[in-house]
């Protein structure tokens, strides 16, 4: 079978600082949007518009992008089947796993994950949904913006996230655009003085290998407190990221339910498409689903999650910030400090993203900054009376 570029690759010699990105999709239409979406922004640009995973397998080397818009159901070779191949050329490959909002593909795109992708996003059904296509269209260019700067300056290679599937490469750790802050630097607070009641976490770019390694090793935690968490992620995503966190802490996990009692042992995940906030009902913790408009362009976010359970346990919370984009989670953390909770945020080395964690940093609200996989460990002690 024949096959046909839509676009040829630009020349080494015109290459300059912006983002190469290329665009791998079998549709001419979503094609051509992210393409016109991607050479509007100033900093970026597309080297590529192809039809098949074989032709980006085949074309990688003369192309040499930064990053990949991969989509999953192609003919020839589809994307899950494209991407070790082409990881195997280029190491350093950002790769943004598209697919459309399906179970199965919501699947497809956490198991690209533990093959190495970057990340993931979801494609409107149409794109004459106009609300649709508008938040596809900032959610893409932010994670081609922020993981591509980063791809470019340097790769760093961790151990600390394992994969959502063992048997695997592990996922790739991006170093910051910026230097690292020193150690010396960071401003840290006491730990609360009360027992903490409740653990919650937030996360986007980057959460779901994280929070599949955290919740792994934090039994003890669980089945002393509920565990709440809000990942950036779209409904059926959540529904299956749900899964696999059942299957990791070898606990009981799902989607929040408007209206149910909050119980330690458990883990809730806020539902794609939902705000979760936390309400008491009498003398229990219960969940509220909030249909409300985004929160730092997100729904779920954490900060309505955060701020919520302020009312209900008051000082007795323990948050976590973990990887992501943006700053989701620094005012709710705020709201938690000041009510004389604390606030664990993940170090700048082991984030695929450090905005959300970065962001609780600057602020000066944190307790402890910490390396993936030592945020476990100090929650266990944290949980059993270790204030230090």
């Amino acid at each position: 079978m024949s096959v046909a570029l839509t676009s040829t690759a630009v020349p080494t010699s015109t290459r300059s600082d912006k983002v190469r990105v290329m665009v791998v999709d079998d549709s001419v239409v979503i094609r051509g949007m992210i393409s016109r979406w991607i050479s509007a922004e100033p900093d970026m640009e597309v080297v590529a518009s192809l039809r098949t995973g074989l032709d980006a397998v085949n074309q990688l080397e003369r192309i040499n992008p930064d990053v990949a818009v991969l989509d999953i159901e192609m003919p020839d070779l589809d994307g899950i089947s494209a991407l070790p191949q082409l990881l195997a050329k280029k190491r350093d490959l950002v790769v943004i796993m598209a697919s459309t909002l399906t179970r199965r593909n919501a699947e497809i795109s956490l198991k690209a994950l533990s093959f190495g992708a970057s990340d993931y996003i979801p494609k409107p059904e149409s794109t004459r949904e106009a609300t649709a296509a508008e938040t596809f269209r900032h959610d893409l260019i932010q994670k081609i913006r922020h993981l591509g700067a980063k791809a470019r300056r340097s790769t760093v290679h961790t151990t600390a996230s394992p994969p959502l599937a063992p048997g695997h490469d592990r996922p790739r750790t991006f170093a910051p655009v910026a230097a690292p802050i020193a150690p010396a630097q960071i401003a840290r607070r006491s730990f609360g003085l009360l027992q903490p009641k409740v653990l919650m976490i937030g996360s986007s770019t980057g959460g779901p290998q994280a929070l599949m390694s955290l919740v792994a090793e934090i039994g003890p935690v669980i089945d002393r407190v509920p565990v709440l968490i809000t990942q950036h992620m779209p409904p059926t995503f959540t529904t299956i990221l749900a899964e696999h966190l059942a299957r990791a802490s070898k606990r009981p996990a799902h989607e929040g339910i408007d209206g149910e009692t909050i119980k330690p042992g458990q883990i809730y995940l806020a539902p794609g498409g939902r705000h979760m906030r936390i309400v008491r009902h009498g003398v229990d913790a219960t969940i509220a689903l909030d249909d409300g408009p985004p929160v730092n362009f997100c729904k779920p976010a954490v900060d309505p999650m955060f701020a919520s359970a302020i009312d209900v346990w008051q000082g007795s919370i323990m948050s976590v910030i973990l990887t992501g984009m943006g700053s989701d989670g620094m005012r709710g953390g705020k709201d938690i400090v000041a009510a004389g909770g604390s606030v664990i945020a993940q170090d700048e080395a082991t984030s695929v993203v450090w905005g959300m964690p970065g962001a609780a940093v600057n602020a000066g609200i944190c307790a402890a900054v910490l390396p993936l996989n030592q945020i476990a460990p100090k929650l266990v002690r944290v949980f059993a009376g270790d204030r230090s």
